[in-house]
Formats: structure tokens, C-alpha cells, sequence
């Protein structure tokens, strides 16, 4: 877990250059397994829906990173557009063994 949170750690808000976590916009990060499920919100629900994909895709490919994580589901929510969003981040293939 630590390892994931580090690499989220290293995610910066496009718009106001700091990092996510020190933002505290992770709502909920549970590991089970390989497999790990992050929650998060951005700072406005109708942030620019580039910013809020970026921000989402860069979450699940740090916990992607993260080693024996072979499958990441991550979460928008409260932003206009989340569910397109939440489609467009999972829809990404798991890493392979």
C-alpha cells in the first residue's frame, strides 16, 4: 500500500500544481489482493474534463506500477462528466503476468 500511495503522491493537479494527496482528494483506496480500488473528487465538479481524465488515467497508472497490482479500478465522483470519465479510465487493459 505504501508504494501506492507514494506514487500518488507524485500526481499534480494540472491546474494548481500540487500534489493530489496534499490536495486530499482521495476518498478511498483499498487494496485487496492484486487488486485495488482508489475513489477520488477533484477540487470543482465542473473542473475541465481533460484535467479530470488526466488526473484519473495518471491515477491508475500509478497504482498499476505498483508491484503485484494486476488490476486497478478508479472512481471519479462529484464531477459532471464522471461517469464518462470512469468508462474511459477502466475501460484500459489490466497489466498482463
Amino acid at each position: 500500500m505504501q508504494k501506492i500511495q507514494e506514487g500518488l503522491a507524485k500526481i499534480i493537479d494540472p491546474e494548481l500544481g500540487r500534489p493530489i494527496t496534499e490536495m486530499k482528494l482521495i476518498d478511498r483506496l483499498v487494496e485487496e489482493g492484486s487488486r485495488v480500488t482508489v475513489e477520488f473528487h477533484l477540487t470543482a465538479p465542473f473542473c475541465p474534463p481533460v484535467f479530470a481524465l488526466k488526473i484519473a488515467s495518471d491515477i491508475k497508472a500509478a497504482v498499476m506500477a505498483a508491484s503485484g497490482v494486476t488490476e486497478a479500478t478508479v472512481t471519479l465522483r462529484g464531477h459532471y462528466l464522471a461517469d464518462a470519465v470512469n468508462k474511459q479510465v477502466n475501460r484500459q487493459a489490466a497489466r498482463g503476468p
